[in-house]
This record gives C-alpha cells, sequence and structure tokens, in this order.
C-alpha cells in the first residue's frame, strides 16, 4: 500500500481508504460482525484512512468505527467524518455556530476522539458556498481544539472551486471514476496549486464499475440503488453516479474486455482512479473482509498504459458524458 499526502494537513495516508457508507446504511442490511470484520481487514491490507459521516446509520458508522479503534489499540488512522445532514431542512442558516458545535461534539462522543482530524461539510446547498459566515464557524471550531481540520464535501465542480477560495478547507471530497471524469479537467490543477487533498467517493459508480450487475439484478429495498435509482432521497448522482442504469451495464461491457489476467474490474476501475496524481485517496466501500482486502490490492496493479487510458476517455466520451457530465 502506498501513501500520498494528504493536502496542507501535515499527515499521509493510505491512497485506498475506507469508505463507511455501506456499513452505516442505505447499502441494504450489513450486520455488525461484518461491518467489523471489514474494517479490521481493510485496517490490516495497510489502509489508514476511514471517511465517515453522522447520518450514516444515524451515527452507527461512527460507534463501529470506534468500536474497531478500542479492539485495536494503538496508532489511530486518519478518522474524516461529516456533518450538515441532520439538518430536517437544507438552509444556509441551519449552519449556525451552536449546531455546528453540537454535530461535531455528537461525532466526538460516538468516535470517542478528544478531536476530530477531519470534518466536511456534507455536500450542503450550493448558496452556502457563498457565506463565508459559515467556514468562519469552521475556523472557530478548529481554534477551540474540536477539529483540526476541515473541508467540504461537493455535487458540483463548480461548489469545489468555489471552496478552495476558503483558505481554512485542507480537502475535498467529490465523486471521481470512470463514469464521471469532469473534475479531471480543471479542478485537479486547481486542487494541485493549492495544496487541497482530494478524497474520490463512489469510486465504482455505485457498484456498475464491479461488473457484478445485470439489467435483473435485484436490490433490497433499505438499498439506495433501489430507493433513489431516480433521485427520490437525495441527489441521483450518489446513486450510479448519476447515470442511468442501463447505460451503465452497456459501458461496463465495452470496459470489461480490457480488464486483462486474474484483474477484477472493481480492482482495475480504482487503479484507474489511482493514475491521476491530484487524488490523494480513493474511499470504496466494503461489507465483508474479502471486499475490503480485494479494494486494498488495487494498489498493488501496476500503472495502466496511456493506451488503454484513453480507451476509458472514449467510452466516457461516447456513452456516458452526455448524461452527467454538464450537470456535475
Amino acid at each position: 500500500m502506498q501513501s500520498r499526502k494528504f493536502g496542507r494537513t501535515g499527515r499521509d495516508v493510505s491512497e485506498i481508504g475506507f469508505g463507511s457508507w455501506a456499513i452505516g446504511a442505505a447499502w441494504g442490511e450489513v450486520n455488525d460482525d461484518d461491518a467489523v470484520a471489514a474494517l479490521h481487514a481493510a485496517l490490516d491490507a495497510g489502509v489508514t484512512f476511514i471517511d465517515t459521516a453522522d447520518v450514516y446509520g444515524d451515527g452507527r458508522s461512527e460507534k463501529l468505527i470506534a468500536r474497531v479503534m478500542k479492539e485495536r489499540g494503538g496508532e489511530r488512522p486518519f478518522i474524516a467524518t461529516k456533518a450538515g445532514k441532520r439538518l430536517p431542512e437544507q438552509t444556509v442558516e441551519g449552519f449556525s455556530q451552536k449546531n455546528l458545535t453540537d454535530w461535531i461534539d455528537r461525532s466526538l462522543r460516538y468516535l470517542e476522539a478528544d478531536t476530530l482530524d477531519l470534518v466536511q461539510l456534507h455536500c450542503p446547498l450550493t448558496d452556502l458556498y457563498y457565506h463565508p459566515e459559515v467556514f468562519e464557524r469552521l475556523d472557530r471550531l478548529v481554534e477551540q481544539g474540536k477539529i483540526r481540520n476541515y473541508g467540504v464535501s461537493v455535487e458540483r465542480v463548480e461548489e469545489a472551486l468555489k471552496a478552495m477560495q476558503y483558505p481554512g478547507v485542507v480537502t475535498v471530497q467529490i465523486i471521481f471514476n470512470a463514469f464521471r471524469q469532469r473534475p479531471a479537467e480543471l479542478f485537479f490543477d486547481l486542487a494541485k496549486k493549492n495544496d487541497v487533498a482530494i478524497i474520490a467517493r463512489v469510486p465504482l459508480a455505485s457498484g456498475l464499475l464491479s461488473g457484478k450487475f445485470k439489467a435483473d439484478t435485484k436490490f433490497e429495498d433499505s438499498d439506495h440503488r433501489k430507493f433513489n435509482r431516480h433521485g427520490e432521497a437525495f441527489d441521483v448522482g450518489e446513486t450510479f453516479s448519476g447515470v442511468p442504469y442501463e447505460v451503465g451495464l452497456a459501458a461496463v461491457e465495452r470496459i470489461r474486455p480490457l480488464v486483462s489476467g486474474d484483474t477484477t474490474m472493481a480492482k482495475f476501475a480504482l487503479r484507474w482512479i489511482l493514475m491521476f496524481d491530484a487524488v490523494t485517496v480513493v474511499i470504496p466501500g466494503a461489507r465483508n473482509p474479502a471486499q475490503a482486502i480485494s479494494n486494498a490490492e488495487a494498489a498493488d496493479l501496476p500503472p495502466l498504459s496511456d493506451q488503454l487510458m484513453g480507451k476509458i476517455r472514449d467510452i466516457y466520451d461516447q456513452d456516458i458524458k452526455p448524461h452527467v457530465h454538464q450537470r456535475w
């Protein structure tokens, strides 16, 4: 497992991290034992970065992470959480000093930490990025020692570009994968210039890029890949990266012949992301130890050739781009 410099935080983190949405909620049933085992397996494989949020299972994910930290002891990995989605309605006014403090205090309790390594605003409404007072409130929480660093998790490239204008923003989490390539056009270069760490989320397009799904694949009622297929519960870009399911399946079949040897499509898709040096850490989820180990193994694959990268770009341009590029 290789490490990459985590922006201006003074820390290095593993280039493959652990995304804990799946062990919290909204990906079908995952029992506590499987979730804990998946976390242990990831950490044993060299993962040193865990991403979570206060709303993943209404705190379940954070509590499971704390349990694993207690079981393992020793040096803690870098743990990033998010805040803001607990609001009953997304408004700028909801990101008050009191609410931010209350959310962070709750995460401190659930993660059993004295200070949070990183708090990210959790995909707030676009207008928030034009209110510097919100970021000044986060500065105060840094001064109080409740958080070490803060950043943002965004839906759209435009939000990422605006967020980087605030000097306290040290990280941007954004959807980036072979089906969502727009961030690489402008945002990546500016992030590198500003020494802003990039956390690439939804790296497998909600599993589409694993190559395991078919037209008749059934998802549980509690899985967002069923209940948010058309954006019924939250931004549709979080589900299959916003790509219409059938369109994504067809594009996957064009990618499949490019995956050689005994490499899985999922590992290939993760290695594709790691080809971009602006990306600091990729955060695939895992529901069990086998998935966690497989994700970590993607870091061991050799670099992809320019020819392969070009073919993936062509598939994106021809099949996927018209559906997602300008929207996010």
